[in-house]
């Protein structure tokens, strides 16, 4: 499956202008205006979010703008509220307070997630966010082409179309030689390159992931990173990514720490904003 376009956007090109339109699939990203890379359009923000379990803050009024187009790294120490930011953003769990809304693109209206009903913020997660987390939460009695293929009918798709696509997608990540294979008989790489299947053959505006390299060595963990980075940002979408792992955080964009539920720093990565333009490209190039 290979998108249609004069030209393709990736965010982090060095020409400010955001390219007319990109088409892959279903998604379709419509021009937004001149953009740099450290002055993306918003595509979530949250507003003074606070959550808590009993007396304990989990998240104690955080604010957060995040773009589209970005990898953002949210580190902290355990306990510091990062797993409960990402599933307050993703429309998981509400907070007890605040608000966190989701800006109109071609795939989405804009949203209030924080006042939408759990059917709402059910519809959301099946066709508007894709997740990717540490164990894959794959199932185990269907094989890697199977359980991407259900992602996708869940969003909408006739089985037909539904199988094309995680094909597609499957083949795209290097696993063209286990699509019959259940879970349970793919290495620990080749599973997460599942996962990572199963959360981008909808298309996602936003991709979340938590710990999704936790479980890896060294050399798989960059490999998926890498792939899970150009099969994101490369067309244009959003990753918020969960992360103890410093070697991770450093090739996101962005990199924002919490401590004790407060965001205690918000910086870009520049360095990364360079290696990843030239990833992008290439993943663009080799996959489109």
């Amino acid at each position: 499956m290979r998108g249609s376009s004069t030209s393709v956007p990736i965010i982090g090109f060095s020409s400010p202008q955001w390219w007319e339109v990109f088409i892959v699939g279903q998604v379709r990203l419509r021009k937004h205006g001149d953009m740099t890379n450290t002055q993306l359009p918003a595509i979530i923000t949250s507003s003074n979010v606070t959550k808590h379990y009993n007396q304990t803050y989990a998240l104690a009024g955080v604010d957060l703008t995040i773009g589209l187009g970005e990898s953002v790294a949210v580190m902290g120490p355990s306990g510091s509220g990062k797993t409960t930011l990402l599933h307050c953003l993703a429309g998981i769990i509400r907070p007890d307070e605040g608000n966190i809304r989701l800006l109109p693109t071609d795939r989405s209206a804009a949203a209030e997630i924080t006042s939408l009903k759990e059917k709402g913020r059910t519809a959301l997660r099946r066709e508007v966010f894709g997740f990717v987390f540490q164990q894959g939460l794959l199932l185990p009695e269907l094989t890697a082409l199977d359980n991407v293929a259900l992602a996708a009918m869940l969003s909408g798709l006739k089985r037909p179309d539904a199988t094309e696509h995680a094909r597609a997608w499957l083949q795209r990540l290097g696993l063209a030689e286990h699509l019959d294979k259940r879970i349970g008989q793919l290495s620990g790489g080749q599973a997460q390159r599942v996962a990572i299947a199963r959360a981008q053959v909808t298309q996602p505006v936003v991709t979340f992931a938590d710990e999704p390299t936790g479980a890896l060595d060294s050399t798989t963990s960059t490999e998926v990173l890498s792939e899970l980075l150009a099969s994101t940002t490369g067309r244009g979408s959003t990753l918020v990514v969960v992360t103890h792992d410093e070697t991770v955080a450093a090739r996101c964009s962005r990199i924002v720490r919490l401590a004790d539920g407060r965001i205690v720093s918000d910086s870009a990565n520049e360095y990364a904003q360079n290696d990843q333009r030239a990833q992008n490209t290439q993943y663009v190039q080799n996959n489109w």
